[in-house]
């Protein structure tokens, strides 16, 4: 292990060769390294890997300014290596992953959510993978910081067992996703089994809802319409989020993404990966999970408005309480270059440039896209600097045909640290069958 300033030009080599991060005034910062971390773990794909173990090394270099803690020798304003390293090695011995690829950005998630790390470089060693042929080592090295950031989430310490409960309790309504026990390691997230209902959920009437009330009976006067009624002569791009925090809500999502690809006039073109973020405003409640959707379309903005409410509705959504709990939410964020407000409808959506559970997920699916209207720009940039991006917990790829990892309770932090935070990378997610 250890301490340096970094005194080389930025890229280039690997981060054991030289490898510095630069500050926001392009000088380079200093560097904690924490080198040769070893512990037994049970990662692999074949089953003897997860029974026998076998030995993982990790090593570590924190990108950060240490400047503050050494002008008043306080602890406080820098990275408690120690903690770290034990953290580190937790992670290493701790939930079997198929992939090194996975613990290193377990390892990576980890460091960030210490609030001094800018960046950190990852490499995870494993010198007894089961290769047929002689080799010295493999090697996964990643380097994240707060705008690339780690597709997990970071080491929890595991919570003290209380006395065992004479019953358990009842579920009660949450993003989160049951346990269940797997042959090898410890449990695993599962989508939980829709419950039977009484009866089958009720799909809107496309034809009435795109259509608007009927009319009501003898002579009215036509309303006036405005630019939100008109459709557009072409197909145009639209951007859609959606969000959940009660109840089921990865799958609640999964069967909204379905219900969009079958409304008439609305053509699907990408899912983003799924995003697991604190709730923005409101009342305490469950975090939420995430989700943006591009799209064509050849329906009015307000027709279009209509038929995101009905599926809404269809789900149960309940319009209680400002920024309250949801059982779903679907936003209209961009629907080609219309620029209106109205009381029932802005476009763009008003808010929409400070919220990073939409500008995240949306930048993963178009890191060229720009946000049209006031306050806008490039979607990538404003998702960089949103108020609430430190509340991005992680982003799953796969998230249409696999489940998600649970949401785990918030754990007391150590000075310093701050919630987790995630990323995932552009293009990687299989988009599944909308229509299934």
């Amino acid at each position: 292990m250890s301490t340096e300033a970094g005194s080389q030009a930025a890229g280039g080599g690997a981060p054991w060769a030289g490898g510095v991060t630069l500050d926001s005034s392009g000088r380079p910062l200093d560097q904690i390294r924490l080198v040769g971390i070893a512990a037994t773990g049970y990662h692999g794909v074949f089953e003897h890997e997860r029974r026998e173990g076998q030995r993982f090394v990790a090593d570590v270099v924190v990108h950060l300014d240490t400047r503050r803690a050494a002008a008043g020798d306080d602890l406080a304003h820098t990275l408690h290596y120690g903690v770290l390293a034990e953290q580190v090695a937790a992670v290493l011995a701790g939930e079997p992953a198929d992939l090194v690829e996975t613990v290193a950005e377990r390892i990576a998630a980890t460091v960030l959510a210490f609030q001094q790390a800018v960046a950190v470089d990852v490499s995870v060693h494993k010198p007894q993978a089961p290769i047929t042929v002689p080799f010295d080592d493999v090697v996964v090295t990643i380097h994240r910081d707060r705008t690339k950031l780690p597709a997990a989430e970071p080491y929890r310490p595991p919570v003290e067992a209380a006395a065992p409960a004479p019953a358990p309790a009842p579920p009660t309504s949450t993003a989160a996703f049951p346990l269940v026990a797997t042959p090898s390691g410890p449990p695993a997230a599962r989508v939980p089994a829709p419950t039977p209902a009484a009866e089958p959920l009720a799909r809107p009437d496309w034809h009435g809802v795109l259509e608007g009330p009927a009319p009501a009976a003898g002579p009215v006067e036509p309303e006036p319409q405005d630019a939100l009624d008109v459709a557009p002569a072409q197909p145009v791009d639209v951007v859609l989020a959606l969000g959940a925090n009660q109840g089921a809500a990865q799958e609640t999502l999964r069967a909204a993404v379905s219900d969009l690809a079958r409304v008439p006039g609305l053509e699907l073109v990408d899912v983003s990966p799924l995003a697991r973020t604190a709730a923005v405003g409101g009342p305490e409640q469950p975090d939420y999970l995430n989700a943006v959707v591009l799209a064509r379309t050849t329906l009015a903005p307000r027709a279009l408005l209509r038929a995101t409410q009905a599926i809404e509705q269809a789900h149960g959504r309940e319009r209680a309480e400002r920024w309250g709990p949801r059982t779903l939410d679907i936003d209209l964020i961009v629907v080609g270059s219309t620029l209106a407000v109205t009381d029932d409808l802005e476009l763009p959506h008003p808010r929409a440039h400070e919220r990073a559970f939409v500008l995240q997920p949306w930048a993963q699916l178009d890191p060229d896209a720009v946000l049209p209207g006031l306050g806008g720009g490039p979607v990538a940039v404003l998702a960089a600097t949103a108020p609430d991006r430190e509340g991005i917990r992680w982003l799953a790829l796969d998230w249409l045909t696999a489940p998600v990892p649970a949401p785990q309770p918030e754990p007391d932090l150590e000075p310093g640290q701050h919630g987790p935070v995630g990323e995932v990378h552009h293009g990687q997610h299989p988009a599944g069958d909308w229509r299934a």
